[in-house]
């Protein structure tokens, strides 16, 4: 990640242009993240889902494509969902909802979400092969 500050150190700028996720600006309670492509969030590779228990998380697509995937609420995932993300449209996932995704290699998506979300607070249920076959189809449909 490459920092520079401006105007008397009062203007931080951030930039990332690695794969992978990470955490750019931590402050006070919240955190904003940047998301590229990374070979483990390809749609064969999806290996579970997470749900946030003490936070919502903010997706942003600034560009390229991203698919979210979306298992419900509970203690295991349900019925799977879809979403291809549109560019500057703002995705908030309720806290409690397990998730996934799939950024694409042109892909580029801020997240915020609460500076203390962590392993810890987000559990993760690992997905079954009907699990997984199901995610495959479903974005298929939503990448056509």
């Amino acid at each position: 990640m490459k920092k520079e500050f401006l105007c008397e150190n009062h203007l931080e700028i951030c930039s990332y242009e690695k794969e992978g996720y990470l955490p750019m600006i931590d402050f006070e309670s919240w955190r904003v993240a940047e998301l590229r492509y990374c070979e483990e969030l390809e749609v064969e590779n999806l290996k579970d889902m997470q749900k946030h228990d003490k936070s919502d998380e903010v997706f942003v697509l600034l560009s390229g494509d991203f698919t979210l995937f979306l298992g419900g609420s509970g203690d295991a995932i349900g019925e799977i969902e879809a979403v291809k993300l549109e560019p500057l449209k703002l995705y908030n996932v309720k806290r409690g909802t397990f998730h996934t995704h799939t950024p694409e290699k042109n892909a580029t998506v801020l997240i915020v979400e609460n500076r203390d979300t962590c392993d810890d607070n987000s559990p993760k249920v690992k997905l079954s092969r009907e699990q997984k076959e199901i995610i495959k189809q479903k974005y298929r449909e939503v990448n056509l």
